[in-house]
């Protein structure tokens, strides 16, 4: 066994979530991942992941593990880099994309940081709520939020982000404010194509496991911001990501609803290309990137 792949292998699951993950991230078929994973387990002689049909959680042991082994691989992956000089020639341009709120409230600053900490890189930054070819368009590296579709593209896992959905206080005292989904469909809605499931919006509920709702969309927007503006505006409810109607609630401009029926989350990634995973600024970014959108920390 290669102690040091199976190392590796072990918290590309961790991280992932899942075998099927990590396989993408690694670009290795998913039998390899599950062997590795299997020989360093026996190796060790215990279970680092309890895995069942619908989730992976590392055990006590497995805890223990991944931050020892998230060590010895940064400590090798630091002298190779020192060995073969790869930190002073990281330089030149990197394009990147992302969502537009995701993008201004999270990555713009992260990216600041980055050309801080890397004063010979320069970056182009592209922030856009729709789905960026990125050989078409010159991307390097991409922020996807979302279920990710099969392809090519390696993935790091960087966040799961939930939903809320929310109305003006005023359009509630005038409508009245739905107890449940179902009561969705008498009232006026405001549709962002940007997400998942168009006029069918999910929600769990306690006697019917996971429910979808037909809402009835009086406006249909493109992004984000013009659907949380056209909730604040009175036009009717929305639901977006918790990201992008945070400061509207906060600050009571518009009001969150039906709470209690939220558990659905989603994941973000960084998404890149095979070719371009070599290529120093691109490695650098994504560590940079995913450290710190994992945290929560997007300054430097």
């Amino acid at each position: 066994m290669d102690r040091l792949r199976a190392m590796s292998v072990f918290v590309a699951v961790a991280e992932a979530g899942s075998l099927s993950a990590a396989a993408r991230t690694l670009g290795e078929p998913l039998t390899n991942v599950s062997r590795l994973l299997a020989q360093l387990e026996a190796h060790l002689g215990t279970t680092l992941l309890d895995r069942t049909t619908r989730r992976m959680a590392l055990t006590p042991d497995g805890s223990d593990y991944l931050a020892t082994a998230k060590r010895v691989i940064e400590t090798i992956d630091g002298a190779e880099r020192r060995i073969a000089g790869q930190a002073a020639r990281v330089a030149g341009e990197l394009a990147i994309t992302a969502p537009v709120v995701f993008g201004r409230l999270h990555v713009l600053p992260l990216v600041a940081g980055f050309l801080d900490r890397y004063p010979l890189i320069s970056a182009r930054l592209l922030l856009v709520d729709r789905v960026v070819n990125l050989l078409e368009e010159e991307i390097d590296v991409a922020v996807r939020i979302g279920e990710l579709p099969d392809s090519t593209l390696l993935a790091t896992r960087v966040a799961s982000l939930g939903f809320v959905t929310c109305a003006a206080p005023a359009y509630l005292a005038r409508c009245g404010t739905p107890a449940s989904p179902a009561d969705l469909s008498r009232y006026d809605c405001v549709t962002f194509a940007g997400l998942p499931g168009g006029l069918r919006w999910t929600f769990k509920s306690r006697r019917q496991g996971r429910t979808s709702v037909r809402v009835r969309s009086r406006l249909a927007v493109n992004t984000a911001d013009a659907a949380v503006d056209a909730a604040i505006a009175g036009v009717g409810i929305t639901r977006v990501l918790t990201y992008q109607a945070e400061a509207a609630i906060a600050d009571g401009r518009l009001r969150a609803i039906l709470a209690r029926f939220e558990d659905r989350a989603i994941p973000a990634h960084l998404v890149y290309r095979p070719t371009r995973a070599t290529n120093p600024r691109v490695r650098v970014f994504v560590d940079y990137a995913a450290e710190r959108l994992r945290s929560g920390r997007t300054a430097s």
